[in-house]
């Protein structure tokens, strides 16, 4: 009676049992990174002292820091080449394309463990692999050989049935799900997708959906192994890598949701959030100013050929920005060779590099006060590099159409050919870079002048007494906390600097404020730190000295980030608490010493001489890692103790 995720999981336990919301851990098969992340990543997978990774599998992608207006970018993809090199990392080089994209294609195998340094390293659940997002330093560990630990997670079962109606996309099944569970409605579960509709969806189909279950703030989301999988690797030439893969009929779900495709219609994310979602339908005609298409969540060959179909022999509005972005080298390639390139450039679009680009604020920002168009994952506000812009995410097939119009079109009232998968494809893997035995002995690592050393924290005090430096609301994103874009991501390797930009766009004075009074603590409301992966939002702040994030409650991969840097993560027993914390107030903490599992804080408000208790939640384990000033900390405790 298991579900599918509850077979790889029990295949891959290393510690627990499978005991919903109980600790567990589980070996990892693969890890992939990208550059934004990886060459943290890395700094401290060299800090372990590793020589060579554990894992079957290890690959470092570079995709998103690829506008090289500085040295700053340039210099990090030479370390993350040489240091894979070195280290027995597979290393895919600038222009091969999206990390998500190019290891669906390539890597991705059904029943296996992958746990990435990007939040949505889920897609390649779309393939029937148990794909986990995490902090780099969680997967720099995996590749050192220590199992990944997480709690079990509940299994939401969500059932399509029957088939879409042209115009209606992949896209617009997970817009559903986000506007019928919300961006915290995934936390601590799984999405395990079945139902007669399953079959009708193609690999990159299934892919565009469980990308999008990270806006869920879901563990991860999953497909079945079946004949549409067997086919897809088959054109892959890798065939060898399918495995069948299905839940038991009488497998026991902790909730089901039912959705009929054909009643499903064109969706649209409005802003600020993913899942501020309505019907195209009910907003149809509103004036757009961009359009950009691509990014790991709708650049597949599919996806483009719908695009290339339906600006077919057409030009696209003459107020109207269009950028176009394919997810990887294969199917720039393959759109190059049939023609559905040169269609895209005579419609006047731009034709951007295989790569993330405007999704992380890498670039193509929209004009002031603009509405756009996209098909990514997120809307955050201020991720499109423009604070002013109202960004909307929709399907390819919208975003064509509405380019085309220069308003927002229902896809459905438009004629065009819906676009077949191609009997074979290019494969060629000559941008992916292998290391061997003598690499390692060889190579030499490079690293730049901006590439400065790990931040080390100091073990957990007895007792903390701090100013309360930011008070922010519901939903924070880690966009607000370490924002993305061409100005920032540069300096991801050098934490002293990023550490400026913390808050930026919330609290401009914040990096001043924690310097100022030697660093404090953190009140937030529920969902703190959703969205991307990136571990710079728990690092930075612990450089500046954050001790402590109050909040009603956490983002999974954020509390998991915050606690690998020794930062403790506390939620309010009562919400109304949250209320009567204003920002400097003074608050402490103490008989941090005795931490111990379900036991709460009592934390003293020492300006307005009031009490109250907070929850931490933490595993023997994370008591350990909290005590220890972090992760890398308590490594180097265990390994001096060895």
């Amino acid at each position: 009676m298991p579900t599918i995720t509850e077979k790889i999981i029990q295949a891959h336990l290393s510690e627990g049992a499978l005991q919903r919301t109980k600790p567990i851990a589980i070996h990892i098969d693969q890890t992939l990174t990208q550059d934004a992340t990886g060459t943290m990543t890395y700094l401290q997978l060299e800090a372990m002292g590793v020589d060579q990774v554990k894992t079957d599998l290890s690959i470092s992608y570079v995709d998103h820091n690829t506008l090289q207006n500085g040295f700053e970018n340039a210099d990090d993809h030479k370390y993350l080449q040489t240091v894979a090199m070195k280290h027995g990392v597979l290393f895919s080089r600038p222009g091969n394309g999206i990390c998500h994209q190019v290891h669906l294609e390539r890597f991705a195998k059904p029943g296996t463990t992958l746990l990435g340094s990007d939040s949505h390293t889920p897609t390649a659940g779309g393939i029937g692999a148990l794909a986990i997002g995490a902090g780099g330093l969680d997967v720099a560990c995996a590749m050192a050989g220590r199992p990944f630990h997480l709690a079990m997670p509940e299994i939401i079962n969500v059932r399509l049935h029957g088939r879409l109606s042209k115009g209606v996309s992949s896209k617009d099944i997970i817009l559903k799900i986000l506007q019928i569970l919300s961006v915290k409605g995934g936390v601590g579960k799984v999405i395990e997708y079945s139902g007669d509709g399953v079959k009708n969806l193609s690999i990159p189909q299934r892919a565009t959906i469980t990308n999008m279950g990270a806006e869920l703030g879901a563990t991860t989301s999953i497909f079945p192994s079946d004949e549409v999988t067997k086919e897809f690797l088959r054109k892959q030439q890798r065939e060898e890598d399918y495995k069948e893969l299905f839940a038991d009929d009488d497998a026991c779900y902790d909730q089901i949701i039912e959705l009929d495709l054909e009643k499903l219609e064109p969706m649209i994310a409005m802003p600020h959030s993913p899942d501020n979602v309505l019907t195209v339908s009910e907003v149809a005609g509103l004036k757009v100013d961009q359009v950009a298409i691509g990014s790991c969540t709708n650049s597949s060959y599919l996806d483009m050929m719908s695009v290339a179909n339906i600006l077919k022999g057409k030009m696209i509005d003459s107020n109207v920005s269009l950028v176009i972005s394919c997810g990887s080298r294969q199917v720039l390639h393959t759109l190059s060779s049939n023609g559905g390139l040169a269609t895209m450039i005579a419609s006047g679009a731009r034709i951007l590099e295989s790569t993330c680009g405007p999704c992380i604020g890498m670039g193509q920002s929209p004009i002031s006060n603009a509405l756009s168009l996209r098909t990514f994952n997120r809307n955050f506000y201020g991720r499109s590099g423009t604070l002013s812009a109202k960004v909307c995410l929709v399907s390819p097939e919208t975003a064509a159409a509405s380019a085309l119009a220069g308003y927002l079109v229902d896809p459905r009232t438009i004629d065009y050919e819906l676009p077949k998968e191609p009997n074979t494809l290019n494969i060629d893997d000559r941008m992916i870079l292998i290391p061997n035995e003598e690499t390692a002995k060889t190579t030499k690592l490079v690293r730049g002048p901006n590439i400065k050393p790990l931040p080390i924290n100091t073990p957990l005090d007895h007792e903390i007494h701090k100013k309360v430096i930011i008070k922010v609301g519901d939903n924070i994103t880690t966009d607000h906390i370490a924002p993305a874009g061409a100005k920032v991501l540069p300096y991801r390797s050098n934490i002293e600097k990023i550490s400026e930009f913390i808050f930026m766009n919330v609290k401009a004075d914040f990096h001043d404020d924690c310097l100022a009074n030697n660093g404090g603590f953190i009140v937030a409301g529920s969902n703190y730190g959703q969205g991307s992966s990136r571990e710079h939002a728990a690092l930075a702040p612990m450089y500046l000295g954050i001790k402590a994030v109050f909040a009603k409650s956490f983002a999974r991969i954020h509390r998991a980030n915050l606690i690998n840097f020794g930062i403790l993560p506390l939620t309010f027993q009562e919400e109304s608490d949250y209320d009567a914390i204003d920002e400097f107030d003074e608050l402490m903490i103490d008989n941090l010493h005795n931490l111990h599992p379900d036991t709460p804080l009592t934390v003293s408000n020492t300006t307005k001489n009031t009490h109250f208790l907070v929850n931490h939640n933490l595993t023997y384990l994370e008591i350990e890692t909290i005590k220890a000033g972090g992760t890398l900390n308590l490594i180097r405790l265990q390994q001096s103790t060895t």
